[in-house]
Formats: C-alpha cells, sequence, structure tokens
C-alpha cells in the first residue's frame, strides 16, 4: 500500500490535498490516506459489461428525523456555534427500530446581517470527518454571509454507531513497509477489513443502511427538523456524489447546489479511478512542459515517470526514513504502485512532483520514501472505512469486472506493468475486500444521472488526480443551470485551497445564476520547484 478519502476521497480523511489551510490537518491524515489510498472514489465513463442483475431497488423515504440540542463535540479547535444531535431511523427500507445519532453543528455567520438560506456541507471520503473540516470551510469563509451547518454523515466520525475500522487502521501502518499491489498485502487487508466487518455486525450494525440514498435522507431529515425552508448545499469530493443525490431525491427547499471535486453518482466505479489520475497527474507534467525553466530542467517527464514506475515495480527499494513531521525512522517499501498512488493521493505538492521524479530516477527517493513513512502513524479511528465500503462495494464497484479495470488502466498508462494497472488507484483489492463486507449491490437505485434546473456551480482543480477535472463538465451536462470552473494548478478540494475559488463560490451564494467567476482568466499553476543540476548526484 501507499501512504493513503476526501475521496472518491476520501481515508482518514482520504483527501491529502496540498495548501496552507488544508495541510495542518492534512499532515495528520496523510498517513492513511496514502496508506490506504481511499479518498473520494470512482470509475470512467464506460457501461458496464456482463453486469449481474442489480439486487436493490428500494425507495427510500421513511420518516422525519428528530433534532436534540447538545453539547458540541470535542475537537482540537472548539466548535463556534451551537450543536446538538440527529436521530434518524438506521434503515428506512429494512425497519428495525434501532436509531443512529449524528452530531450537528450550526456556526452563525460572521456577517452582521447574514442572508436567510444558510449553507449545508457534505464532506468527502466516504468516510470523512465533517466536524473536523469546519476550520478549514471558516477559513476559506463559506460562513461569511450565511450560518453553516455541517453534520456528520451517519457511520463517521461523532456518530453512533460509528464505522471506525482500527483493525484496518492498524493494517494501513504496517503496510508502508511491505510492496502495494502485492498478493499477500491484498491478504493483510482483506483480513483486517473482515474482522473489523465481524465486529460492526455481532454488535447489531446493518451494513445494508450506511449507503447514499440513506446519507441523502438524513439531510433531508435535518432540514426538516431545523425548521429551514430553504438552504444552499455544498459537498466535495464524495460530498459532490451524496450532493448530487440529494438533489435528485429530494430537490424540495435547495436554493442551489456547489460541487467541489466532481464525482458524478452515475459514472463512479474503479475503472474511472484510472481515467481521473491519467488526466491529474498528465495535467502535472504538461504544467511543468509549459514552464520554461522546468522543462528545461526536467524534459520528457512522461518517459521518467513511466521508467521509474517500471524500475520500482521489478526492484522495490526499501529504506528506512523518518515521518515527514518527525518522529523515529520506520522502514518503508517503494515500488511502482506506491509511487502511483503517492501522486494520486498528492502525497508529494504538485509543485515538487518533476524534482522528486528526477531525483528518483538519479538515486535520491527520499521525497517519496517520507511521503509513504507518513503512512506509518495514522490516527487511529478518525477514519470511517466501515461507511467506505458499505458505499463503494455496494454503489462503486458491481458492474467492472478486474478485467475491465485493468483495461482501463492500460488505455490511462500505456507500458505500465500490469501489476500496478490491476489495483485501481486509492482502492487496492477492492474487488477482494467487497466479497468479505458483502453487502447488495445498489447500481440499480444509485448509478443514476441527476437532472436539475437548481442553479450549481462546479468546481474543479486541474491538478486533481482522484477526479479527473473533466467530469464537473460532465455532471454540468444534465445541470442547465451551472456554471463550472476549472482552477489551474490546484488538486483535490479546491475552495480551501484557492482564494480565486473562494471569491466564485460567495458570489455564487449570493447570485446562484449569475457568479463572477473572472478571477480565474488570469491564474496559472505556481512555478515548480527546479533543483540545481549539481544535486542530481
Amino acid at each position: 500500500m501507499t501512504a493513503q478519502g476526501d475521496g472518491p476521497g476520501c481515508p482518514p480523511s482520504v483527501h491529502t490535498s496540498g495548501g496552507s489551510g488544508t495541510g495542518r490537518r492534512r499532515a495528520r491524515t496523510t498517513t492513511a490516506l496514502v496508506a490506504a489510498g481511499l479518498a473520494f472514489l470512482g470509475t470512467a465513463g464506460m457501461t458496464p459489461g456482463g453486469a449481474a442483475p442489480p439486487t436493490v431497488r428500494e425507495a427510500v423515504s421513511g420518516p422525519p428525523g428528530r433534532f436534540v440540542p447538545g453539547p458540541c463535540p470535542a475537537t482540537p479547535e472548539p466548535v463556534p456555534g451551537r450543536c446538538g444531535v440527529l436521530e434518524v431511523p438506521e434503515s428506512r427500507t429494512h425497519r428495525s427500530g434501532r436509531t443512529v445519532r449524528l452530531a450537528v453543528a450550526i456556526i452563525p455567520a460572521a456577517s452582521a446581517k447574514p442572508a436567510e438560506d444558510p449553507v449545508v456541507f457534505m464532506t468527502g471520503g466516504p468516510g470523512g470527518d465533517a466536524i473536523g473540516d469546519i476550520p478549514f470551510l471558516i477559513d476559506a469563509g463559506v460562513n461569511r454571509d450565511r450560518d453553516l451547518i455541517v453534520m456528520a454523515q451517519r457511520g463517521t466520525l461523532h456518530t453512533r454507531p460509528n464505522l471506525a475500522c482500527p483493525e484496518v487502521d492498524r493494517f494501513y501502518a504496517d503496510a508502508v513497509g511491505l510492496r502495494y499491489d502485492a498478493p499477500s498485502t491484498g491478504r493483510l487487508l482483506v483480513r483486517a477489513t473482515k474482522q473489523c466487518r465481524d465486529r460492526l455486525t455481532a454488535d447489531g450494525v446493518d451494513l445494508r443502511a450506511y449507503n447514499t440514498t440513506e446519507n441523502a435522507a438524513d439531510f433531508a431529515a435535518l432540514r426538516k427538523a431545523l425548521g429551514i425552508p430553504r438552504w444552499n448545499v455544498y459537498g466535495y469530493s464524495y460530498g459532490t456524489d451524496l450532493a448530487l443525490t440529494f438533489l435528485r431525491r429530494h430537490p424540495q427547499g435547495i436554493r442551489s447546489v456547489a460541487i467541489d471535486s466532481v464525482v458524478p453518482p452515475q459514472i463512479v466505479s474503479l475503472p474511472w479511478t484510472w481515467d481521473s489520475a491519467q488526466e491529474g497527474i498528465g495535467a502535472i507534467l504538461d504544467a511543468c512542459a509549459a514552464q520554461p525553466r522546468c522543462k528545461s530542467r526536467y524534459p520528457d517527464l512522461p518517459l521518467t515517470l513511466t521508467e521509474q514506475v517500471r524500475r520500482l515495480e521489478a526492484q522495490p527499494l526499501t529504506l528506512t526514513v523518518p515521518p515527514p513531521g518527525g518522529g523515529d525512522p520506520v522502514k518503508v517499501v517503494l515500488d511502482g504502485g506506491a509511487l502511483v498512488n503517492l501522486l494520486v493521493a498528492n502525497a508529494v505538492p504538485a509543485v515538487d512532483v518533476p524534482a522528486a521524479l528526477d531525483e528518483l530516477a538519479h538515486g535520491r527517493p527520499e521525497r517519496f520514501a517520507r511521503a509513504r513513512a507518513a503512512g506509518a502513524t495514522p490516527v487511529i479511528g478518525e477514519f470511517a472505512h466501515g461507511l467506505t465500503q458499505s458505499v463503494a462495494c455496494a454503489e462503486w464497484v458491481p458492474g467492472y469486472s478486474r478485467s475491465d479495470l485493468l483495461k482501463a488502466g492500460r488505455r490511462a498508462f500505456p507500458g505500465w506493468p500490469d501489476s500496478v494497472l490491476a489495483q485501481a488507484p486509492q482502492l487496492p483489492f477492492e474487488h477482494e475486500v467487497c466479497r468479505a463486507w458483502n453487502v447488495p449491490d445498489r447500481t440499480a437505485v444509485q448509478r443514476v444521472t441527476t437532472s436539475s434546473e437548481v442553479p450549481a456551480l462546479i468546481v474543479n482543480g486541474t491538478f486533481d488526480a482522484k477526479t479527473g477535472a473533466k467530469w464537473g463538465p460532465y455532471a454540468g451536462r444534465t445541470l442547465p443551470r451551472s456554471t463550472a470552473v476549472r482552477v489551474p494548478g490546484i488538486g483535490h478540494w479546491v475552495v480551501p485551497q484557492s482564494p480565486c475559488a473562494q471569491s466564485v463560490l460567495g458570489s455564487f451564494l449570493a447570485r446562484p445564476t449569475s457568479p463572477d467567476t473572472s478571477c480565474v482568466a488570469g491564474l496559472e499553476p505556481k512555478p515548480f520547484t527546479i533543483t540545481p543540476e549539481s544535486e542530481r548526484t
């Protein structure tokens, strides 16, 4: 495994994009994200061949939830608002009488005269900690003119039950010292996943109920329980899959929808991950070629990358290096699969990727090795791997075979070893994991296009290798009142990293049908790191 969400994204927050705001929290989650590599998740725009008949066709509506005021969750940065929990049925389809409790935080608007319609946030993963994202949302000004409502999605941190998998977290910590895509590594991951599943089901958790349909119904229940006539929806990574599902199934009361780092529900699957990886990594290499100094210093980076993936897959490196945040050195194995997933997870900042690849080609693998070492120190229990697998195994994996995944990888990166291409970026061994997780196929009710006249803002970063930038406009084809922007030089989860994107979002919330996007036109990727020629040896 590499050193692993937000997508899809998404974990310990499966998202490790760079940027000043997100970097503070991501420093402690990169490990799990790079080690596990889950963040956003998805699959390319292909039609499943020979898909098994879907086994789930239910319609979920159900009774409204009940909001109970209470103390805010204990977090490193105190929640600056009022809180409580939303109580809803665990399953609106398989009525068992069990209830789930979801933490809710309401952060007041910074403006003295806020608008009446608040913003509700949907985080990534699936399995990410929405409450932990509040500081980034505030830093990005999401609550500048409106109250901000943040709810922990079912099964995640600050909910009951919590579908955390310490067994899987410990596997990812150990996996930095193993070959990423070796069958023996996959068997260890499957064993850890099954241990988590057995524990959760023994506790009475109905894993079938932790899906995007129920998740969307929770947010509909929240709006009713809080008595909100209209609100605005903002989601990123898996949260865009959720937001588009919410818009399709519960359109009442939605004034506008903003989706950031887009995962179209009708397209997300394992093969799609290779398409997104090719677009995001390719954009970084192309941007270097467009900067004269970078092009001169690092010529033909695509060839360099292919050579290093092939070399490391044939002869993996074993190193002992300190984690990025300091601490005792740890053993890491750097093979072709690990290298690729470090790039997809943005574990090495995009501005440093050309230099890191050049250093690797000249016998200096330290940048990538340190990034992989970050996975050795995960925050146990922070990320809800149980929600990740219940969503991925029911909604993303069915309908595409291992052969489909390998073919998608070969199309995206011809010449790379099949052992690398056989594993979906950020979701290795997922077919085997899903066999152990054993939840029903839900693609018939979830792999559906959202069509809506509700105004929408679609934001993607050109350097996003988890949810490729072209998938935003793709989702917008059936959102006729949408505005799509691509922000150059930004990876996964754009708004916290880009002042321009923050300005666009604020303008959109004020005027959903005519946002000011003028700042995007003048943006270019930052200059890449240029190391002296003398450091090559």
